[in-house]
């Protein structure tokens, strides 16, 4: 178990984590592809884009990964067409503030799926790979976040208006 990481076997739950988070990536693509056809904003659309670009190269890579070690990735699903959001009905389109919120939500369980990865692997390579997947994802999260600033799409939770005395003793 030393020298180089990828002569190292994978073990099972390396396997199932990369296996899992292959076909989660793969359904992300899916839904994207689907939030940009429902998308407006110009922004939101670029952000879309960036984040089906990042989903690609993680189940290249991964896939890649379980295909170097004997295993069958999930298929990958069928690209959406394209479609004007002109033509989706008002009551069954989903809106900027919606499709941001849902990013925001699915893009941070993505970085909470990396970092389980990264603490439960024993070879070298993958928490490496699965810290790049992170790293890049909190970016994303950092554009929606500001984006969603800037557009007036956050619903801020309950904050804290005033704050309770300091009791000094």
């Amino acid at each position: 178990m030393s020298g180089n990481p990828k002569d190292e076997p994978l073990h099972y739950g390396e396997i199932f984590s990369v296996w899992s988070f292959s076909t989660k990536a793969k359904g992300a693509i899916s839904c994207y592809q689907l939030y940009y056809n429902h998308a407006g904003d110009h922004d939101l659309k670029k952000l879309i884009n960036d984040a089906i670009a990042q989903a690609r190269l993680e189940v290249n890579e991964c896939d890649a990964l379980l295909k170097s070690n004997g295993i069958n990735p999930s298929p990958e699903l069928p690209d959406r067409a394209e479609v004007k959001v002109e033509d989706i009905p008002a009551g069954a389109k989903f809106m900027d503030q919606e499709i941001a919120t849902a990013m925001a939500f699915d893009i941070a369980a993505g970085m909470v799926a990396c970092s389980q990865i990264i603490g439960s692997s024993i070879r070298e390579d993958i928490p490496a790979q699965f810290a790049k997947y992170h790293t890049a994802k909190m970016a994303l999260n950092a554009r929606i976040l500001r984006m969603s600033k800037e557009k007036g799409w956050l619903v801020p939770p309950p904050l804290q208006v005033k704050r309770p005395e300091k009791v000094t003793v």
